[in-house]
């Protein structure tokens, strides 16, 4: 009895030891000369290991939102194991708080101007006070980084903890030429765009920032390249433009923009994507995939999008097929996936640009086998669920496309406002939509179905609409 309470007493022991060396937290100083001009004042935020010491995190201001340019907060850190948050408002109490997406599940608890709640997984966060999504805290809670690449190998381009920006490279730009591994330390600060340019095997990585660019990452003609966990704080135009690239990652990236023509991912004539566990909250669309555009020429085949969280201030969430080689050879657009997305909003005004899920196949663009599944929509501030049309833009393109084939939406679900009703609509007789396939499409809770509550509306030129 006394050598089986020992062997007990040994495995419960080993179980605490193995707990207690599983809580990792790690926190990141704000480079000097940032402390101030950077800081967020609406909230303090601190975290800790559970029954540890409270560490107070840096609140960054990012702006939001083309039509208002208000002020959000953003914060970041990395756990493993179990970690608590306290968010503290700092001018006034709280009545009401809602942490978005939904599917975290997290009920924080409230105490006067003070939120508390726990994370065992690595989350990105909307925090929203009284209904405020303009003024919100966007809380990132990353995994532990196992693998950061060695400093002085020469195969490594370091950006350690401060601010850095070229000196002797017009433009704000840093050129990575290919086998090179670009890591950003989580204390560190980078006022510059990289570029990728007819190389091969690059990855640009780490846990800091980017901070203003003229554009984020820019890749062109290159091939094996990986964006990996890095932040972009309000970059001019896009933060990450691809053109006729191949084999690309873009995993676990968070993005702000609030200025015209700021997208967050545009890919011109690339193939071979993953878009993994990305976070874009931006003032145009979030993610676009094009063929041709400027000088990039191509097919765009095999995306797949997954695992992520998409804000669209202004336009679209999602965007498929506007541009292409309207004048020459014509490209095919094909084999995309959308799948568990959260989609938080879209509000776009004008009714030729609206849509969630938009394809606008134009410039002798075919589109086709494109899925969206497991989509949460939460809120739409003006907007459709779903815009699909062949048809020629008379503002960006010079041909209609040819066609929409093989379309799949399944388990996709909006609980948000009324919204304008979705579309379908072909061109002509030789420039269908054909084969569309709805499943499992609710909206507060209602499946739709055809020819009932005026949900979506099907034009012209459409063929084989199926819906389960």
């Amino acid at each position: 009895m006394k050598s089986i309470n020992k062997t007990f007493f040994t495995f419960l022991g080993l179980v605490m030891f193995w707990q207690l060396s599983a809580q990792e937290l790690i926190t990141y100083n704000t480079p000097g000369g940032y402390q101030y001009s950077a800081h967020n004042d609406d909230f303090t935020v601190l975290v800790r290991t559970p029954k540890g010491e409270w560490k107070d995190l840096f609140e960054y201001n990012v702006e939001v939102d083309l039509d208002t340019k208000s002020i959000a907060s953003m914060t970041y850190f990395d756990f493993s194991g179990e970690v608590e948050v306290m968010v503290k408002k700092n001018n006034g109490l709280i009545n009401r708080v809602n942490i978005r997406p939904a599917i975290s599940g997290i009920q924080p608890k409230v105490n006067g101007n003070t939120i508390t709640f726990s994370l065992d997984k690595p989350s990105k966060l909307s925090i929203e006070i009284d209904g405020d999504r303009l003024h919100n805290l966007h809380l990132f809670a990353n995994a532990i980084e196992k693998d950061k690449p060695n400093p002085k190998d020469p195969n490594v381009i370091y950006f350690g903890p401060g601010i850095h920006q070229p000196n002797d490279q017009p433009g704000d730009v840093y050129h990575i030429p290919s086998g090179k591994t670009v890591y950003i330390d989580g204390g560190a600060i980078v006022k510059a765009k990289f570029l990728v340019n007819n190389a091969n095997d690059v990855t640009i990585r780490g846990r800091g920032i980017v901070m203003q660019p003229e554009r984020g990452v820019e890749i062109r003609h290159s091939k094996n390249v990986t964006v990996d966990g890095v932040i972009f704080i309000n970059p001019s135009h896009y933060t990450i433009y691809g053109g006729q690239s191949t084999d690309v990652l873009i995993r676990n990236i968070k993005s702000f923009s609030s200025k015209g023509w700021s997208d967050g991912i545009d890919l011109m004539s690339c193939s071979n994507v993953e878009i993994d566990d990305v976070f874009m909250r931006n003032s145009d669309d979030c993610i676009a995939i094009y063929g041709h555009r400027w000088d990039f020429y191509g097919d765009a085949k095999n995306y797949l999008i997954h695992n992520s969280i998409l804000w669209a201030d202004v336009a679209h969430p999602t965007n498929i097929g506007l541009h292409g080689n309207a004048e020459g050879a014509p490209e095919v657009i094909e084999n995309i996936t959308f799948s568990n997305i959260d989609i938080l909003e879209h509000d776009e005004d004008d009714r030729n640009y609206q849509g969630c899920l938009a394809i606008s196949a134009s410039d002798n663009n075919l589109v086709k086998n494109i899925r969206y599944e497991n989509i949460r929509i939460d809120d739409i501030q003006e907007g459709q669920l779903f815009n699909f049309r062949v048809y020629f833009n008379e503002k960006y393109s010079n041909a209609p496309g040819r066609g929409i084939q093989d379309l799949v939406l399944r388990d996709i679900s909006y609980n948000g406002r009324s919204v304008n009703s979705s579309l379908i609509e072909g061109f002509s007789k030789d420039r269908l939509i054909q084969n569309v396939e709805i499943e499992n499409f609710k909206i507060k809770g209602e499946v739709i179905q055809k020819d009932k509550d005026n949900n979506y509306i099907i034009k012209d030129f459409v063929q084989n609409i199926n819906l389960k």
